[in-house]
């Protein structure tokens, strides 16, 4: 398809000479008029811009996703159902959202207002929310410096999971179908349904990026003015965004959401869960992937150390064929992976671990929710019957130029006991693993202290359980000692 279309607010809509990095958000302001839609930050961080999408994924039905309009590219919602806040009043009144916040006194100066209704929108047709700290996730994608937030938590506990037989429930319909190939003010933007496609477009584009959620990419276009001339969309190949167990562990789309990796590992892979909580807001996490987290190659990147602790591969995928490579040999340098030209991150296994492994992740950084880390870590540690430690990989971000191993850490600890004057050691060793930089979340002293001291607390919190969970009022990925769940 050479236009792109999609349905925006009910209606229908198409365009063919828009640029294809134009965002949803100026879309919605400049071309329509929908100014309900506010820019705030343009970067993901404040939820102004919130709108909800209807998504539909692993065969899964059709539901209604909060999403910042400030990172979609237009493409991105080809094929698929857009409701914005002006159309949230029907002829039988406000919507449930809209009238949680006006009771709740939840909004003040209003500028705001529009995208937490958004967000509440997207929460009264959820029906997993059944956990205090979920409502808390829900909306910490949104800021607001007026009314406070209890006001709007309350908003949200009225409305939360009430999931009316409404027109915005009865009319969800699944998205129609993604593939495009768009041109427009020499710009390229194409979503391969198949394979073969994909394959076509790289040897006539090879020079084309790969695109899938935008929470990065599209920063490019908002904060630097780029305008990228061709990129490839992956997000209509259904194949990447699967996530199945397997009989030796679990297989991870490249392009399943971070959303959807949070409920999959929950009770599946407990130390990633505790890391993909605290990845972002709920609006980046619908959109955010396994992919694109790995593929940037960033130094901080929370995915990664976790992964690469608990011994995962990489499954990268080309027209001619399949390759496996393991993910603490995936990252070359900085923003630099072992990533063939044509070939693209298809799939991240992670084999099962073990009855007699600890492992856990940690990410510390200067807020709880939608913040970049300045150190973050993974760590794994199985041990024989006797105690004796018989494998150990520590694998840190925000240490070097890339996620990386702690070999030396990881060599004092094997052969010696679990205890603390091994893990001493092991943070001893940690000096001739990392020199860290100092920069503006973290000085070199800083990181180097905190590397150590996320050691300590990891032989600390496994002492009570294996593979410790969050805590139910968690503050951060590190727990308390002697907490429930933790040590004891």
């Amino acid at each position: 398809m050479d236009a792109l279309r999609f349905c925006l607010n009910g209606t229908w809509v198409e365009e063919k000479s828009l640029s294809p990095t134009t965002t949803l958000l100026r879309y919605l302001r400049d071309k329509k008029g929908l100014t309900g839609t506010k820019e705030g930050c343009a970067e993901g961080d404040c939820g102004a811009c919130t709108v909800a999408v209807a998504e539909a994924r692993g065969g899964a039905a059709p539901r209604w996703r909060a999403v910042n309009s400030c990172l979609l590219l237009l493409p991105m919602v080809q094929g698929k159902q857009v409701v914005t806040v002006e159309a949230l009043r029907g002829a039988d009144g406000h919507h449930p959202a809209q009238e949680a916040m006006a009771k709740a006194l939840g909004s003040q100066c209003g500028y705001c207002t529009p995208g937490i209704v958004m967000s509440l929108f997207e929460a009264v047709y959820r029906d997993d929310l059944d956990a205090p700290w979920k409502l808390d996730d829900q909306l910490c994608g949104n800021l607001c410096r007026c009314t406070g937030y209890r006001p709007i938590r309350s908003a949200a506990q009225a409305v939360a999971g009430t999931c009316p037989g409404d027109r915005f429930r009865e009319g969800l319909a699944a998205p129609g179908p993604m593939a495009l190939a768009y041109t427009a003010q020499g710009q390229r933007f194409v979503t391969p349904a198949t394979f073969g496609a994909l394959w076509d477009e790289l040897d006539a584009h090879p020079d084309a990026r790969f695109v899938v959620g935008g929470t990065d990419l599209s920063l490019e276009v908002t904060k630097r003015f780029a305008v990228p001339p061709k990129l490839v969309s992956l997000e209509a190949l259904g194949e990447l965004s699967a996530l199945t167990e397997t009989s030796s562990g679990v297989s991870l789309g490249a392009t399943a959401t971070i959303a959807e990796v949070e409920a999959f590992t929950a009770t599946r892979l407990p130390p990633l869960h505790r890391m993909v909580r605290y990845f972002g807001a709920r609006q980046i996490k619908h959109r955010g992937t396994v992919g694109g987290n790995l593929c940037t190659a960033s130094p901080i990147g929370d995915l990664a150390p976790a992964l690469i602790a608990l011994g995962a591969v990489a499954v990268l995928k080309s027209r001619a064929g399949e390759r496996r490579v393991s993910l603490d040999e995936f990252f070359l340098g900085y923003r630099k992976t072992a990533l063939a030209p044509k070939e693209l991150l298809a799939a991240i296994e992670v084999p099962s671990l073990g009855k007699d492994v600890k492992a856990c992740s940690y990410k510390v950084s200067k807020r709880r929710e939608l913040d970049i880390s300045t150190v973050s870590a993974g760590f794994l540690v199985e041990t024989a019957a006797d105690g004796t430690v018989t494998r150990a990989r520590l694998a840190y971000g925000g240490m070097a130029a890339t996620p990386k191993r702690a070999a030396e850490a990881e060599a004092a600890l094997v052969g010696q006991p679990w205890r603390q004057t091994s893990v001493e050691a092991a943070v001893k060793a940690l000096a001739k693993d990392f020199q860290p930089l100092s920069d503006h979340r973290g000085s070199a002293g800083y990181r180097s202290l905190v590397a150590g001291n996320l050691l300590r607390g990891f032989f600390l919190e496994t002492q009570g359980t294996p593979q410790p969970t969050l805590l139910p009022g968690h503050a951060s990925t590190v727990q308390p000692s002697g907490a429930e769940g933790g040590a004891r």
